[in-house]
């Protein structure tokens, strides 16, 4: 019975090793030797400043009226799609109804005074040219025909005017867009500068950032840098470089976005070139991930094992800078290819 209780001690122990939850691979484990190997080498890339900050559409616009009255229809709903100069809101403009009519006799009737003063004037030229009418009759026709004219040109500015006016009795889009916010219902009462709705156009997105002078020294106009919208790389250019501050500026840059592929108010970072740096390198496939831990297989004396790594930026998508736990020389096996 005593030489069987080592026996049982080592068949319980294999068993319950076997039913455990399996832990991790260690630093060390043997792995299969599968995949593409590539060398680990010192590489020269770009030092760059990494800015956070939002992407914005360069077309926003939050309407209002000059008028104060009472909406009497809203065409849109938000998310909706307009066209430029498409009908929004409209307003109850029936007391400008009223003037316009005011305004159309008012200037019917200076149009006909108009054409009574010019008869007037041409007869009595002709009457002082054959010296049948004397200049100070002239003086007055011509007097006459002047304030005429100035009474015409008067109700044509006031009718000028209330069309201006009445143009604000209805909102319209300024662009292509979408609404994304409607602040009235029919039956509110609108009041001079209050919003009515937002229309945005997504076509082009303003990436703005803030940076120390040292960040942003290389920096001008037109110039293309790296940049961050959510989780995706796309290429951004510089729109301008504008104070901000004490020691801090404000960058703009231009990112294209057809199709509305990223959303308005996104988070956004732009990569603000410093110069060169090196580093180490390696393909995004051989990046091994377990939870919260990032590595790689390495292949040693004809075995893989696997190796914790700190990651640093991501290098045109398709690389990914080791801060550390690699050196050059280091062999990695990239996953998907052949040995």
């Amino acid at each position: 019975m005593r030489k069987l209780i080592p026996v049982v001690g080592t068949v319980l122990t294999t068993f319950l090793a076997a039913c455990g939850p399996q832990a991790a691979p260690a630093p060390s484990e043997k792995l299969p030797l599968a995949g593409t190997r590539v060398a680990v080498t010192d590489a020269v890339i770009v030092d760059a400043f990494e800015a956070s900050g939002t992407a914005e559409p360069v077309r926003l616009a939050t309407l209002s009226t000059k008028l104060m009255g009472t909406v009497t229809a809203v065409s849109v709903h938000e998310g909706d799609r307009v066209a430029a100069g498409q009908l929004l809101v409209r307003l109850d403009a029936r007391d400008l109804d009223a003037k316009r009519a005011q305004v159309e006799a008012g200037l019917a009737e200076a149009t006909a005074v108009h054409h009574e003063g010019s008869v007037q004037a041409a007869r009595i030229r002709a009457l002082y040219a054959d010296s049948a009418a004397t200049k100070a009759q002239l003086d007055q026709a011509e007097t006459g025909l002047a304030r005429a004219e100035a009474a015409v040109a008067t109700s044509r500015g006031m009718a000028a005017e209330l069309a201006a006016t009445a143009s604000y009795a209805e909102v319209r889009a300024p662009f292509a867009g979408i609404v994304t916010r409607r602040f009235v219902d029919p039956g509110s009462f609108a009041a001079p500068g209050a919003p009515l709705a937002t229309v945005e156009d997504a076509s082009t997105l303003r990436v703005t950032v803030n940076a120390s002078p040292d960040a942003v020294r290389g920096l001008r106009r037109g110039l293309t840098v790296a940049a961050t919208i959510g989780d995706t790389a796309v290429p951004a250019t510089i729109e301008g470089v504008v104070p901000a501050g004490a020691n801090l500026y404000t960058v703009n840059a231009m990112v294209p976005n057809p199709g509305a592929r990223f959303l308005s108010g996104s988070a956004a970072t732009l990569s603000l070139p410093r110069g060169t740096r090196h580093a180490i390198l390696v393909p995004a496939g051989a990046i091994v991930r377990q939870g919260d831990l990032t590595g790689v297989r390495t292949a040693m004396a004809g075995q893989a094992a696997l190796r914790w790594v700190k990651l640093g930026t991501t290098q045109q998508g398709v690389l990914v800078e080791v801060l550390s736990g690699l050196a050059p020389g280091d062999t990695v096996l990239v996953a998907g290819g052949t040995r």
